[in-house]
């Protein structure tokens, strides 16, 4: 029987904290933000607008940290974050994570696309804490990403480290990029997916796989 649950806590990347004197990486984390802050106050200028009026003076910093944060997956390791939490026994039935949130920003444009993943496997002797699921999911969309790619690699992570019988990954989003400027869209969503071993070769684990990640 397949076991299935719908992520309801936060499933951030983890990172590491401590108390006392700032590190070392906070130290460069801070001076790259007033970096990329001096290049967003530049590019205000450039757009027309006044970077020292009272809206915008603060501006800069806060989108330099934000930027950090939309992007920390650069400093995570999915395929680590997989291996801190394997458990071995006679678990050879598909598990499916479905409904992870999943916020990336487009390679092409820097605008955000947003929609939920879905991401199964069936093991062969080994499964992985479920959380860590969408933490890898998490690690690979904290980074700039085509949904084609980032599909890919959530698929490919979890196979090389749990080598199971097969996987698969699929992901609904919308894009802004298509909604806010171009064809300017707002109800289209894009779906990619990507499977391996039996999820991809055995029509019946194939269909009743897609049949679970359907269900409300």
């Amino acid at each position: 029987m397949a076991v299935i649950q719908t992520p309801t806590e936060d499933n951030g990347v983890e990172t590491a904290s401590g108390a006392g004197a700032q590190s070392p990486v906070v130290d460069a984390s801070l001076a790259a933000a007033e970096s990329v802050a001096g290049h967003i106050r530049a590019m205000l200028k450039l757009l027309g607008e006044d970077p020292e009026r009272d809206g915008l003076l603060k501006t800069p910093m806060r989108v330099a940290k934000a930027y950090q944060f939309l992007l920390q997956g650069y400093d995570a390791e999915p395929k680590a974050i997989l291996e801190s939490a394997i458990y071995e026994g006679d678990f050879n039935e598909m598990v499916l994570v479905k409904s992870i949130e999943t916020y990336s920003l487009c390679e092409h444009h820097l605008l955000p696309f947003v929609g939920k993943t879905h991401v199964a496997y069936i093991p062969k002797g080994r499964v992985v804490g479920l959380s860590k699921i969408p933490r890898v999911v998490e690690a690979y969309a904290r980074r700039l990403q085509m949904q084609e790619r980032l599909t890919i690699q959530i698929r490919d992570a979890i196979q090389q480290v749990l080598k199971p019988h097969g996987v698969a990954v699929v992901m609904e989003a919308s894009h802004f990029c298509m909604a806010m400027r171009g064809v300017q869209k707002q109800q289209s969503l894009t779906t990619t997916s990507a499977m391996s071993g039996e999820l991809l070769d055995n029509p019946k684990s194939r269909a009743e796989c897609l049949r679970l990640m359907r269900q409300n």
